[in-house]
């Protein structure tokens, strides 16, 4: 059998697959890397991976279509994938669509955006989860993000929580993930954001260099954590596979 592929779906330049993309690879996935934001066609139909991953982004989950027209599609892409058990994982903007694609709610945040390296609380519950069950009761994550997963959907499995925005991580169904932070990034993706956002971001009384620094210096705590969970995912896209072919 050849080797199981993922379909990912990267919707902006600056935030593609970065070190999430090396982990899978190293974990025996073939990437296959679509932009719908540039006017490339998702498998709504029949998916034919498998595995979906999305990324993030600096659209809103709840952009309209005459803003965003691409997002529909993704939001469309997700319920496939779930409805026909594909493994699934969504980061930050691609959590919030898995989301709200499924009946959750998100908005912008109420208390104001989370930047830089933070750490999350892993749920008791998380400790049965094939992906979250190894991982610390306290990771680090990279936070980028000005909006909120404010609901879930009904059905959706809260694995992760912070005191400011307590849906960090979910899981949907047997395999679908969508994950608030971020674990994808390197330090030069994490310095183009904080520069295309520092005016912003300095407005609302952040110290952006030192968001910066603090960044960069956690990648590799975020690595220790999430290289191995990433490794657990891409096992769980191999066992779909393996069921896939086996029919």
């Amino acid at each position: 059998m050849s080797d199981p592929r993922a379909l990912v779906v990267q919707l902006c330049d600056d935030d593609g697959p970065g070190r999430l993309g090396d982990w899978l690879r190293a974990a025996g996935l073939e990437l296959d890397v679509v932009r719908p934001d540039r006017g490339a066609q998702l498998p709504l139909e029949r998916i034919g991976y498998d595995g979906v991953v999305v990324l993030g982004g600096p659209q809103a989950a709840y952009d309209p279509p005459v803003t965003a027209p691409y997002l529909d599609p993704v939001m469309a892409l997700l319920r496939r994938a779930v409805a026909d058990r594909v493994p699934t994982l969504g980061v930050c903007l691609g959590g919030q669509l898995l989301a709200r694609a499924l009946g959750g709610v998100v908005r912008r945040g109420e208390r104001g955006p989370e930047l830089g390296a933070h750490l999350v609380a892993k749920r008791d519950v998380a400790a049965e989860d094939p992906v979250f069950r190894s991982v610390p009761f306290t990771p680090d994550v990279i936070q980028w993000h000005y909006d909120e997963i404010a609901e879930l959907p009904q059905a959706a499995v809260l694995l992760a929580s912070s005191p400011a925005y307590p849906n960090q991580a979910f899981r949907i169904g047997e395999c679908a993930w969508g994950l608030q932070f971020h674990i994808e990034t390197t330090p030069e993706m994490v310095t183009r954001w904080a520069e295309q956002d520092r005016e912003q971001a300095t407005a609302l009384g952040f110290d952006v260099d030192a968001v910066v620094a603090g960044a960069v210096a956690a990648h590799d705590d975020v690595e220790d954590v999430w290289a191995p969970a990433m490794s657990r995912y891409a096992g769980v896209v191999r066992e779909a596979a393996r069921r896939t072919a086996a029919r």
